[in-house]
C-alpha cells in the first residue's frame, strides 16, 4: 500500500499491473513486444551507463541511439556484464545510491564475496506485478480461501518479502517460517503448517522433502496429516520428475515457480500448466554458446540450448546489462493454446555443473531426470560418481520412509535408462543422507546431491556445502 502515500508510484503501479495482463491475455503482437523491447533496451544502457559508475567505464563506447534492432550483430557490440565484475566492482555495479532503495538483499556468499542487491520502488513493482500476474493462472485453481506458507534460505534474501507480497496482491494470507532459524526449528514450521492449515508452500525442493522428512520422522504422514493443495518450488536445480515425487509424497500438485537470482531478480515463472515461462517484459533473453560467446542458433523446433543472458527491462537500483548468468537453459518458442504466451524455458543447471560421465557429457537437469523418472514416495536422494578400473559407475542413494507401502521402485528399469543414455553400470543405497542435501539453495545442486568420488579433494563449493551441512541440526 505503500503507492498511496506517492501520486506518481500509483500511476506507474497501475500502468506496469495493465501492461503485464494485456501481455498475459495474449493481446500483444510479435512486432509490439519487439518494438517494446528494443526501446527499453536502449533506455536500460542510457540509464545504466548515466548512474553506474562501472557501466560508465564498461560501456563507455556503447552508442544507445546505434542499437536499432535486437538482432544478435547489433547486441554484440554491447560487451557482457559476468559475475566477476559484480564481485569486483561491488556497489560500483549499482545505478542509484542505497538510500533510494526500499530494501537491501545481498548474494549468499558462502563461496565468494557476497555481493549488494538492493531493491528500490521500480524493482519490486516490475517484478512482482510479474510474477502476481502469472501466479494469478495457478492460485485461482484452489480457490479464495488459501493461506501460503513461505520458507525461505535467510532473512537477507528477497524469498520471503516476493512471494509475501505476491500473495498479498492475490488477496491470500501468508505465514513467513524460516524452519532453519533457532527461534523457529522444523518441530515449530510443522505445527504452523497443520494448525493454520497452510494450503500452499513456497520453499526449495530440498525444503519441501526436509519437510516431510521431518514429518515422517514426528509420526506424521504428509498426505493425511497436513492440507497442501500447492507446492511452489524454487532456489534448486529441479527436474520434473522431482517435483511429481514432491508432489506424490505431500498430495499436492507441484510447480517449479520461479527461476531468479538475488542479483538478476525475475528471469521467469510458472503457470497453471506448469511450465516454466520467461517474463518478455522484465528481460531481453540472449542464448549463446558458454564456450565462445556466440549466440545460438535456434533449432529445426526452435529451441536453443546454452547459456542463458539477460539484460534489464526497468530501470531501477542495479539493472544488469547483457548478464551472463552462467546457467545453461532450453529455451523454447511461445505456441499457442498455453497458459502464456511468452517463450518457455528448461533450467538445466549451471554451466559448470555439467558433468562428464562414461565419456558423455549431461547436464545437471538431465542427470536428476535420468535417474528419478521411475521411482516415486522417497524422501530425499544423492548421486555418487566413482572410478572403478577405468571406468565409470554410479551410484543411486534413497532415502526411504519406514512405511514403504507408498513407494515405487523397480530397480532393473532405473539400471536400464542410466545404461541406455550413459553406459555405465548404476549401483542402489538405503538409508538417511544427512543434511548437505539441504544445501543446494546456499550453494550449488551439484554441491548438495553429487559426491564425485573422481575428484582427488573436494573443490570449493562441496567444502562451502559440508560447511553449511555443518552447521545445521540433523
Amino acid at each position: 500500500m505503500f503507492t498511496v502515500f506517492d501520486d506518481e508510484l500509483a500511476r506507474t503501479a497501475r500502468e506496469i499491473r495493465d501492461r503485464h495482463r494485456s501481455y498475459a491475455a495474449g493481446r500483444w503482437t510479435e512486432d509490439e513486444l519487439a518494438a517494446h523491447q528494443a526501446d527499453a533496451f536502449r533506455a536500460t544502457v542510457e540509464y545504466v551507463t548515466t548512474h553506474s559508475p562501472f557501466y560508465g567505464r564498461h560501456l563507455a563506447d556503447v552508442d544507445p541511439g546505434a542499437i536499432t534492432s535486437l538482432a544478435p550483430e547489433q547486441l554484440a557490440a554491447v560487451p557482457f556484464t559476468t559475475k566477476d565484475h559484480l564481485r569486483q566492482e561491488f556497489a560500483d555495479v549499482l545505478s542509484l545510491p542505497l538510500h533510494k532503495a526500499w530494501i537491501f538483499y545481498e548474494t549468499t556468499g558462502t563461496t565468494g564475496r557476497s555481493t549488494p542487491c538492493p531493491r528500490d520502488n521500480t524493482d519490486s513493482l516490475h517484478n512482482n506485478t510479474a510474477l502476481t500476474v502469472y501466479y494469478d493462472t495457478i492460485f485461482r485453481q484452489y480457490g479464495d480461501e488459501q493461506i501460503i506458507g513461505v520458507s525461505g534460505p535467510t532473512e537477507l534474501h528477497a524469498f520471503g518479502d516476493t512471494f509475501g507480497d505476491v500473495c498479498r496482491n492475490l488477496g491470500h494470507a501468508v505465514a513467513k517460517m524460516w524452519p532453519h532459524s533457532p527461534m523457529v526449528g522444523f518441530d515449530r514450521a510443522l505445527d504452523t503448517l497443520r494448525t493454520l492449515p497452510v494450503t500452499g508452500l513456497f520453499s526449495t525442493p530440498g525444503m519441501a522433502l526436509t519437510l516431510a522428512k521431518k514429518a515422517r520422522a514426528a509420526g506424521l504422514d504428509p498426505r493425511r496429516d497436513f492440507r497442501l493443495d500447492v507446492i511452489m518450488c524454487t532456489g534448486e536445480l529441479a527436474s520434473p520428475s522431482l517435483l511429481e515425487n514432491i508432489g506424490e509424497v505431500w498430495g499436492a500438485r507441484v510447480y517449479n515457480a520461479l527461476y531468479a537470482s538475488q542479483e538478476a531478480s525475475v528471469m521467469g515463472a510458472a503457470g497453471a500448466d506448469g511450465l516454466l515461462y520467461t517474463a518478455p517484459l522484465l528481460n531481453v533473453y540472449e542464448v549463446i554458446d558458454p564456450d565462445t560467446g556466440q549466440a545460438v542458433a535456434p533449432g529445426g523446433d526452435g529451441v536453443r540450448t546454452g547459456e542463458l543472458v539477460v539484460t534489464s527491462l526497468y530501470r531501477g537500483s542495479k539493472p544488469l546489462v547483457r548478464y551472463r548468468t552462467g546457467d545453461l537453459v532450453r529455451l523454447g518458442p511461445p505456441a499457442a493454446g498455453r497458459a502464456l504466451p511468452a517463450p518457455t524455458l528448461e533450467v538445466l543447471g549451471r554451466t559448470r555443473d555439467a558433468l562428464r560421465i562414461g565419456g558423455r557429457e549431461i547436464s545437471g537437469y538431465d542427470l536428476e531426470e535420468l535417474l528419478l523418472t521411475h521411482p516415486r514416495g522417497y524422501l530425499d536422494y544423492q548421486i555418487v560418481i566413482d572410478a572403478v578400473d577405468g571406468r565409470d559407475e554410479l551410484t543411486l542413494r534413497l532415502e526411504l520412509p519406514d512405511d514403504r507401502r507408498a513407494v515405487r521402485l523397480d530397480e532393473d528399469e532405473i539400471s536400464r535408462a542410466v545404461d541406455g543414455r550413459l553406459e555405465v553400470p548404476l549401483r542402489f543405497e538405503y538409508g538417511p543422507l544427512g543434511s548437505v542435501t539441504t544445501t543446494g539453495a546456499m550453494v550449488s545442486w551439484k554441491a548438495a546431491r553429487v559426491e564425485d568420488r573422481r575428484l582427488a579433494v573436494p573443490d570449493e563449493e562441496q567444502t562451502a556445502a559440508l560447511a553449511v551441512a555443518g552447521g545445521r541440526a540433523q
